[in-house]
């Protein structure tokens, strides 16, 4: 079941979410679009702000992003320049039959109604196109990292990911299993910051926003890797599953 309250939560916190949520590893990118030759047409399904929608782009591709929430599409348009996305879910795709020869998604699959959204991207898809969710993870296997998770309730990691996504639905062949590792730098103020901009947090009541901001704090500020630095490497583990349309 979708949390619908939980999935539309980030509009609130747009701006920081552009701002401190990692990007994408290039070479991420590119694998999960390999094949597609140059300036393929490109559909970044529930585009947030642009994170995926710029790495995309940046790799000389035509993007069209599709966005629910309104405040994310406006930070989107803002950091985008000359792109506008459109409004509208996974389960209901503004577009013509056959319009893409990819569809990547960004840090949002598992907020969409699979069966409905499985529809929706074969529709959109021409023969032989690519789907291709992706997700930024911390990387758990460091101690201090798991600890963040577990503080923060974040709850997604990579065998999650791998484990629960393991089929896309009829329309769809063999899933691929793309893995690539990087990491962000941050200050211990904005991790916090950044931890302000999920879901579990913007939706919590405001004690429990409290306790999670001082145990995380008491985190950055003790831990033997952490205490005393000015900025922090936060590592990440990217996830990209990637399948043709049959």
């Amino acid at each position: 079941m979708v949390d619908h309250t939980q999935a539309l939560s980030f509009g609130a916190a747009a701006a920081n979410y552009d701002r401190f949520r990692p990007r994408y590893p290039a070479d991420a990118v590119r694998w999960a679009l390999d094949g597609l030759g140059d300036s393929a047409r490109v559909l970044d399904l529930g585009a947030g702000t642009g994170i995926l929608t710029r790495g995309v782009l940046a790799l000389g591709h035509e993007v069209t992003p599709v966005e629910p929430d309104p405040e994310m599409r406006a930070q989107l348009a803002a950091a985008t320049p000359g792109l506008t996305a459109l409004a509208g879910g996974a389960e209901s795709v503004p577009l013509p039959d056959g319009a893409a020869d990819a569809v990547v998604v960004g840090q949002a699959y598992h907020w969409f109604d699979r069966e409905l959204a499985h529809a929706e991207v074969a529709r959109v898809l021409r023969p032989g196109g690519t789907f291709a969710p992706i997700w930024n993870l911390r990387d758990e296997r460091v101690e201090w990292v798991a600890e963040l998770g577990r503080i923060a309730h974040l709850g997604d990691n990579a065998g999650n990911v791998m484990e629960k996504y393991a089929d896309f639905g009829p329309a769809f062949g063999p899933i691929e299993l793309g893995k690539f590792t990087h990491h962000t730098t941050l200050t211990p103020d904005e991790i916090v910051a950044m931890l302000h901009t999920r879901s579990y947090w913007l939706t919590a009541p405001a004690e429990r926003r409290a306790t999670i901001d001082q145990e995380l704090r008491e985190l950055l500020a003790t831990h033997p890797e952490l205490a005393g630095r000015p900025t922090v490497d936060l590592p990440y583990r990217t996830i990209v599953l990637r399948s043709r349309r049959r």
